[in-house]
């Protein structure tokens, strides 16, 4: 059970005995009627460095329309963070006030509220709680329960993984779709109004509520995408997002700090929470900004005003300081900053957003890569290493002197540029699985002819796209490698974090009220850019907004998967 600490003026009071039994004590005949308060105050979760506690309230005397609750600590506890109450600390005295929406407390009415806090030392229970200058005498009871430790090395060990019931009924709906309606995906948080749930879609707590009743009495893992930055994916207009590019408080506070509050509400502190955070963002100020062919103006403006590296580094801040929240960040994929001037310079910047805001790289429990792209997860038919006709494989037009030709080779070795970079040793690495797999009739089934290195390339990776950077609604694209556990050294799972099924931006423009621009990348038609080498897009026609259904994407997928579906 939980640290607890029961507050009565009179009546009744509870003396925990040595075996925590809670005994009843006589104060004098005084009637249960007389006990103007009650203050419950629950440490729900306690690590070595910090707590999570829920209080709760029931008034016994007159109605109020405010309301404060006062108590001192005994230690140097401090408190960080809290929800449904207003908090102020001086020293070790703390007042938690009504918020505008909960003042009014009934007669033997109740309230409730919660923080999270941190401490050195000893946790010790506070002595005595005044409600509205009437002092509560308190009595112990009770003992710790639930996780009390540190984080998990991997989450995903032990557990299982939320499937979301939305997804999962899109997926069955359609022909052949019921041989993966059971696979868990990532719930994308993609604009402020998908916290409390938009259009008719489950908002976070509705998700998190779902969670604990496929928990059950086990682990269970919920994979959620952090995606809202102010002047979001500034090289891709169909996930361009609602907030502008100077828009960062609106981010904090409209986005971010109501996303902590639910996240640490003890009702989910059973839960293992793994965040994607921000997608698309910190890798853009290193390929597109400056002097590069590459670069765009979106990218250069986020770049001089830092938003990006403020943005990730409060959300990593805020959500790291909730115990059960794991924050992975995005880390690009291989196609992006596999090149030796884009793959150190992207550790660095990763570590500075991770030292931004507050935050620092214990609020980084690993990163993940390929999130929503399609690289192949293992190129089995050429290494990097090869030579052919004279040539390294590194010199065929699809490599194009990247290190890396595929994503598993990539994200191992990124794990060690980022330890190297300051992250902690232990970080682990996740995979997007869901949409990589290139298998089908076009699977070739062995190396390329070795009449020159691009037809030994070309005629022997699995990854049928046309250029490497392209990127929405790909032809010939296949569902990949089922989610699953410590599949290779230092990757903790493969994930479906992107949804097979949901669009990565419209053929042509669309109207819409969620800010997602229309990118030529995603016209079938389009000739290209830079960033593909001017090659045409490879997108699949008749796209819808990113985000939204498209059932033709989901039928190429079931068929082209690999290993194949049964």
């Amino acid at each position: 059970m939980s640290r607890t600490r029961t507050a009565m003026l009179a009546a009744l009071a509870l003396v925990a005995g040595a075996s925590g039994t809670a005994f009843a004590v006589d104060t004098g005949g005084m009637e249960a009627a007389a006990v103007p308060c009650t203050v419950d105050y629950k440490v729900q979760n306690q690590w070595d460095t910090g707590f999570t506690t829920a209080v709760t309230v029931t008034n016994n005397g007159a109605a109020k329309s405010a309301w404060a609750v006062k108590w001192s600590y005994a230690g140097n506890q401090k408190i960080t963070n809290g929800w449904n109450a207003k908090f102020s600390q001086s020293g070790a005295a703390v007042t938690a006030a009504n918020e505008s929406y909960n003042g009014t407390l009934a007669a033997g009415g109740s309230i409730s509220f919660g923080f999270n806090a941190s401490y050195s030392g000893s946790n010790a229970l506070p002595t005595s709680f005044t409600l509205d200058g009437v002092t509560c005498n308190v009595d112990d009871g009770g003992g710790p329960t639930g996780p009390t430790g540190p984080k998990v090395d991997n989450p995903y060990s032990g557990a299982k993984v939320y499937v979301n019931p939305e997804w999962s009924a899109n997926a069955a709906a359609e022909p052949g779709g019921s041989r993966i309606s059971n696979q868990p995906t990532g719930v994308w948080l993609d604009r402020i109004a998908a916290i409390n749930g938009a259009g008719g879609k489950m908002g976070l707590r509705a998700h998190l509520d779902e969670a604990l009743t496929q928990k059950g009495s086990g682990e269970l893992v919920v994979q959620l995408v952090i995606y809202n930055l102010p002047g979001r994916d500034c090289a891709a207009l169909a996930s361009n997002g609602e907030l502008g590019p100077t828009e960062i408080g609106r981010y904090k506070t409209e986005y971010i700090d109501p996303i902590a509050a639910i996240l640490a509400d003890p009702k989910y502190a059973a839960l293992r929470i793994v965040t994607t955070v921000e997608i698309d963002s910190l890798p853009n100020l290193v390929t597109n900004t400056g002097s590069r062919e590459t670069a765009t103006p979106e990218c250069d403006v986020m770049k001089a005003n830092g938003n990006y590296v403020k943005g990730v580094g409060y959300a990593l801040s805020e959500l790291g300081d909730v115990p059960n929240v794991y924050n992975y960040v995005d880390a690009g994929h291989h196609g992006w900053i596999g090149w030796d001037d884009n793959f150190a310079p992207s550790a660095q910047l990763f570590r500075e957003a991770a030292s931004a805001e507050g935050a620092t790289v214990n609020d980084v429990h690993g990163f993940i890569t390929n999130t929503a792209n399609y690289s192949a997860l293992k190129e089995n038919n050429f290494t990097i290493n090869d030579n052919v006709a004279g040539k390294s494989v590194r010199e065929s037009d699809w490599v194009d002197w990247n290190r890396y030709v595929d994503e598993l080779s990539f994200a191992q070795a990124f794990r060690t540029q980022l330890v190297s970079a300051g992250f902690n040793s232990g970080i682990g690495m996740l995979i997007d699985t869901s949409r990589n797999g290139w298998g089908g009739s076009a699977r070739p089934a062995g190396p390329g002819p070795t009449t020159s290195v691009d037809t030994y390339v070309d005629g022997g990776r699995y990854d049928r796209r046309i250029h490497v950077g392209n990127w929405c609604n790909q032809s010939g694209a296949g569902l990949g490698e089922r989610p699953q556990v410590n599949p290779a050294a230092g990757i903790d799972a493969y994930v479906w974090m992107k949804p097979p099924g949901e669009s990565d931006g419209s053929s042509e423009f669309i109207e819409n009220p969620e800010g997602k621009g229309f990118d030529r990348m995603c016209d079938p038609t389009y000739e290209g850019n830079p960033r593909n080498g001017y090659n045409m897009s490879g997108a699949l026609p008749d796209a819808p907004i990113s985000g939204h259904w498209f059932s033709a994407q989901f039928q190429q997928l079931m068929q082209n998967a690999y290993p194949p579906l049964s």
